[in-house]
């Protein structure tokens, strides 16, 4: 896949790991089943279409054929991601390296949308309360009203999270404060140390990650192309390690 540096901007000294040698793949999972039915997915816990494991296998072969390999791979807790983590590391022959779940990881929460359509989500709540939370980095989406059981709080797997942290709606300006500490504490270390790290997770999810790398400004996050089952390629300058590209094919 490494085959042309595209970006030329430098990251800034709180947005990389410092002296970093390491390499950074980010991979949105395959098409989810939501995905293809056209749904507000956010936190609801859907598993892969037949077309987003094909996309997954896919990836998996691309990346072993390019000769990437990886020491650790970071995922959410939602099975779209871990399925897509799993079939990429089968598919690579790596299923022996460490695999680390985790909330922070998890696609931006959607609120009461989660599990309708546009024109369905549109007739409900209007068109101006779902476009703003589509396009505008701090607005956020319909809030699931209290005792909604689609609210995180009532997941098993989220019983050590403070109830506080856990969302019932998310702007990408929520889903960016959600997932730094993750970046600064887990991933920017493992980069720091030389580590080769796989990310896989989610589109809103890895925009956010992405303006962190790339030090993107709020407006530009939404423009940022995630696309299912497609591999991002971030690699340090060989002169100035502090300086991290994304590696774009041809």
């Amino acid at each position: 896949m490494p085959h042309r540096i595209a970006s030329t901007q430098a990251l800034a000294p709180t947005c990389h790991p410092a002296g970093g040698t390491g390499q950074l793949v980010l991979l949105r999972h395959g098409e989810s089943e939501w995905n293809r039915d056209r749904r507000f997915t956010g936190w609801t816990d859907v598993d892969l279409s037949a077309a987003g494991v094909a996309e997954a296998a896919r990836a998996g072969e691309h990346l072993r054929r390019e000769g990437l390999a990886f020491d650790c791979c970071f995922t959410s807790v939602l099975r779209r991601a871990a399925h897509t983590a799993e079939i990429v590391l089968q598919t690579m022959r790596l299923q022996h390296i460490p695999v680390e779940q985790t909330w922070r990881l998890n696609e931006r929460h959607y609120g009461a949308l989660q599990g309708m359509g546009p024109w369905r989500a549109i007739y409900r709540y209007g068109p101006l309360s779902v476009l703003r939370c589509k396009y505008q980095f701090a607005a956020r989406p319909p809030a699931l009203a209290a005792g909604d059981p689609r609210f995180p709080g009532y997941d098993p797997r989220y019983a050590a999270v403070r109830a506080d942290e856990l969302p019932r709606a998310e702007s990408y300006a929520d889903t960016l404060a959600r997932l730094r500490p993750y970046w600064v504490e887990r991933i920017a270390p493992e980069l720091a140390r030389g580590r080769r790290i796989l990310v896989v997770s989610h589109k809103n999810t890895l925009r956010a990650l992405a303006k962190l790398i790339e030090c993107r400004t709020d407006a530009e996050v939404r423009s940022i192309r995630v696309p299912t089952g497609v591999p991002l390629v971030f690699v340090p300058d060989q002169v100035i390690p502090e300086r991290w590209y994304r590696v774009r094919e041809r």
